[in-house]
């Protein structure tokens, strides 16, 4: 058994591998980044090494820096976690030949399932069905037009090299298709240095089932059973679920069979996940489930798995990678319960999904469910990284009661300055369609602004933000307030979840109160009649921060005005965060109009288009591409047209 294992990643996985590996008596070594210097898997782990400045490509992209830090610290493995080089063949092999061992697939099956157009091709000669599309060597634009033309609209540009959601553009029709095959290969060339892709058809009620298989070095490959992702957002999953809702027998023995055909057609060793998409217009059926791409390492979800197998895939992952057999045969696997996971990303859904970073004043998640996290309160949320913060995972008897304890457990989330997509996927959790297993990965774009969370706060949340700020300046105290069928419940007592206190509050009938809501004036009316209603108020920097089912925000007497900085009324466009420019579309003098895409952003892993807020001409134009700005950077300057 390996005695000493040094994790090549980051954030929530590296803490994931850290606590199954200190379980099994293994010492555990940690990297880390500029960045990440008090980062939670530092804390965690045995050892830690630096190994360069906060961009991933400087620090945790450097193979031989990772290689270096294994032979610093008598690491005998290497475990990559998922991203980064967790599929990197060549970093594969360089941990071989360094004479460390390489908890993962062998760099030959990285290689072989890694290319997506030649991973097609292969599931083909092994008889797995595969999504129809273009595959061929050509990436002139005109001929990957073409092609396009003779699959038929809707068709999906894919990355050859990509995975996690990035390198991958839906285009509906033939006019857009030059715009999306540039932004795609710009964010492919940046993710993956391979700006290389593929072409497949656009399935449109389709379900994103995956498969987790595993093999070892003694010719044994298993599958534990299926999960489904299909609830995504621009690509990028949000919440998954195992097995899958809608799954009869006959239709999972088909994929998951598919699934270990594919694993064997590469001579798979390690954990691995076969991607499969499905036409769910009629339901799940065999016949329409094709092969879309496998990920050879690791999934972000593989939590759900975990919990209806009862099993510990880290575990798994180091007992193979030292050379055992796979510890159950198929026959000793079996699905128990139903089981849900939902990402938990810092960015800020009133805003457009953008990304939040910033100190954790307040990390509070729900108890009583399974949090995998990278994060601490007070831990710092950097533009570095993906913006994921924590995953929340509840395993249950049914799938309506997992349902209720995931969105109970997102509405309770409560974290802040840093906004976070809790209200949104407790929306989504809550959705009648969603209960029923009525979904397909455009459910979130379907339903729109429904799913968001007010852009302004509600008279209850200014209700809210009200009584807890006066609590907090008449008492000076960490505040708690219990409203039940009107009345304010007295105390002091102590809140064991939050150690806070509970105050009675004395205010006149029908009393006005002016109370700053993130900076914006709004008046309340106390006592608040409300019915069963429990307030929280927490003091923060700047004021008191009010939870409202996974929406957090401050609240303040009021003071000074705050005006809104970098609005673009007098054409100014500002970097909405910091990042870096990817590709700038105009030039100084150039005429423009209103909804022009005029500079684009890249941060956390994600492009942003900045477009013109007028028609006008470009005046300033003070960045070039490449260049990395902080929020509140000027990008471009638009002068009105007259007239």
């Amino acid at each position: 058994m390996i005695q000493s294992l040094l994790i090549a990643n980051r954030g929530e996985i590296a803490c994931r591998i850290i606590r199954t590996a200190r379980d099994m008596g293994i010492r555990t070594v940690a990297v880390y980044s500029d960045a990440d210097a008090k980062a939670l898997h530092v804390r965690e782990a045995d050892e830690a090494v630096h190994i360069g400045p906060s961009p991933a490509r400087d620090s945790y992209l450097v193979g031989e820096k990772i290689i270096a830090a294994a032979r610093q610290t008598g690491a005998e493995a290497i475990h990559p976690g998922y991203g980064f080089l967790s599929e990197n063949a060549d970093f594969a092999e360089a941990v071989i030949a360094a004479g460390l061992t390489w908890v993962g697939p062998r760099p030959d099956s990285i290689r072989a399932m890694g290319l997506k157009d030649a991973a097609k091709e292969r599931m083909i000669a092994a008889g797995v069905p595969v999504t129809p599309g273009y595959l061929g060597e050509s990436q002139d634009p005109a001929h990957l037009r073409a092609e396009a033309d003779k699959i038929g609209y809707p068709v999906l540009i894919k990355a050859v090299a990509g995975g996690g959601g990035k390198g991958m553009r839906r285009v509906d029709a033939a006019g857009d298709f030059a715009d999306a095959l540039a932004s795609c290969q710009r964010e492919a060339a940046a993710s993956f240095g391979d700006d290389r892709v593929l072409i497949e058809k656009y399935i449109l009620s389709p379900r994103h089932i995956e498969v987790q298989v595993f093999g070892d070095t003694h010719g044994n490959v298993v599958h534990l059973f299926e999960r489904d992702c299909s609830l995504q957002r621009r690509h990028q999953k949000v919440i998954e679920e195992a097995p899958a809702p809608g799954m009869d027998p006959d239709t999972r023995a088909a994929i998951c069979a598919a699934a270990v055909r594919a694993a064997r057609a590469v001579d798979y060793v390690g954990a691995g996940t076969i991607e499969f998409i499905a036409d769910a217009s009629e339901g799940l059926r065999a016949d329409r489930i094709w092969f879309m791409e496998m990920n050879t390492r690791l999934q972000v979800e593989h939590p759900v798995t975990e919990e209806i197998t009862g099993q510990d895939l880290v575990e798994w992952q180091l007992r193979v990678a030292s050379g055992e057999k796979l510890p159950l045969r198929q026959d000793e696997l079996s699905i128990q319960g139903w089981a849900m996971e939902a990402r938990l990303y810092a960015e800020d859904p009133a805003k457009g999904f953008l990304p939040s970073i910033g100190a954790l004043e307040i990390f509070r998640p729900h108890r009583g469910v399974r949090l995998e996290t990278g994060v601490y309160e007070g831990a710092e949320i950097s533009p570095f990284y993906d913006p994921m913060i924590a995953k929340i995972v509840v395993h249950e008897e049914s799938r309506d009661a997992a349902c209720e304890a995931l969105a109970r457990a997102c509405a309770a989330t409560d974290i802040y300055p840093v906004k976070t997509n809790a209200p949104f996927l407790w929306r989504a959790l809550d959705d009648a369609d969603f209960r029923a297993g009525r979904i397909d990965t455009g459910f979130i774009a379907a339903r729109g602004a429904a799913l968001l969370p007010p852009a302004e706060p509600t008279e209850d949340m200014v209700r809210q933000a009200a009584a807890a700020i006066l609590v907090q300046e008449y008492y000076g105290e960490p505040t708690m307030l219990a409203f039940w069928d009107g009345d304010l419940l007295s105390a002091p007592q102590p809140n064991p979840l939050r150690g806070a206190l509970g105050f009675r509050l004395n205010a006149p009938a029908n009393r006005k109160v002016a109370v700053n809501v993130e900076g914006k004036l709004h008046h309340a009316e106390l006592p608040v009649d409300w019915r069963s209603a429990e307030v929280v108020g927490e003091p923060v920097s700047g004021g008191v921060a009010i939870n409202d089912d996974g929406l957090s925000f401050l609240a303040s007497l009021p003071r000074a005005a705050v005006s809104a900085a970098g609005a673009a009324s007098d054409g100014a466009i500002l970097a909405p965060m910091p990042g870096r420019v990817t590709a700038v579309e105009v030039a100084a003098g150039d005429a423009v109009t209103k909804g022009q895409r005029l500079v684009t952003l890249e941060a956390m892993k994600m492009e942003h288009g900045l477009t013109a807020p007028f028609d006008g001409i470009v005046g300033e134009l003070p960045v070039a591409q490449g260049s990395q700005v902080s929020e509140g950077t000027l990008l471009v300057k638009v002068e009105k047209t007259e007239g």
